[in-house]
């Protein structure tokens, strides 16, 4: 954390360069106010009226037009190619919670990669904000606060066993791995409250849970 290129009291806005929703910016800076730009992304903050604060990747999808509107304090480039732009970013963003848009529904192989990086930076309280869902690292403990009937879906990025309170179909006794069993397309009976054995979970929500996320992986962020 001592390394970090920004280091904030507040939660952090990480856009990328992949598909925006016509109001997931609006609805991030809403809950995270200050904004980073992962490489490209920072084309989408500059159209919508910001400037990033930081922009952080390897600098291959930054038009010069684009990098000639910021700061040349605010650009860091990160040369090496053995990560992805939004790991580059999560990676260096010490923020009580980070809100990523720009990272899903695009690319499916550069959704996959933020899914992996969303388990390897296991240690940045991070969520996704997607076209249908909300997608986050699950801790060790967790209490989600979503209505009855909700989907809440499981994905394994790694075997992982846990035990499950308030879901349809609990998880107590069962190997999740992503070459086996899954847990998609579960429900809520209310509170869901899980309990895992390692890292290694996705969890995905429909939006109109992102608050409920939020206070479940971020409980001393301020909510509008």
């Amino acid at each position: 954390m001592s390394s970090a290129i920004v280091r904030s009291l507040e939660p952090i806005t990480l856009v990328g360069g992949g598909w925006i929703g016509e109001n997931d910016l609006d609805m991030a800076i809403l809950r995270a106010p200050r904004i980073v730009a992962a490489d490209g992304g920072a084309g989408a903050v500059l159209a919508a009226g910001h400037v990033p604060e930081a922009v952080i990747g390897d600098f291959d999808s930054l038009s010069p037009a684009l990098r000639a509107r910021i700061p040349a304090a605010r650009l860091f480039p990160i040369r090496e190619q053995d990560s992805t732009d939004f790991d580059k970013a999560l990676r260096n963003i010490d923020a009580p919670l980070i809100i990523g848009v720009g990272f899903t529904g695009a690319r499916v192989d550069h959704q996959l990669a933020a899914f992996n990086a969303l388990v390897r930076r296991a240690d940045r309280p991070c969520l996704l904000l997607g076209a249908r869902e909300v997608v986050f690292h699950a801790p060790s403990r967790l209490r989600l606060g979503v209505a009855p009937g909700e989907v809440v879906s499981l994905f394994p990025m790694r075997p992982v066993r846990g035990r499950s309170r308030g879901l349809e179909w609990p998880i107590d006794g069962l190997e999740l791995a992503p070459d086996g069993r899954v847990g998609t397309s579960n429900r809520a009976l209310g509170e869901v409250r899980l309990e895992l054995d390692g890292p290694g979970l996705l969890v995905m929500v429909p939006r109109r849970a992102l608050d409920a996320v939020i206070r479940a992986i971020a409980p001393g962020v301020a909510l509008p």
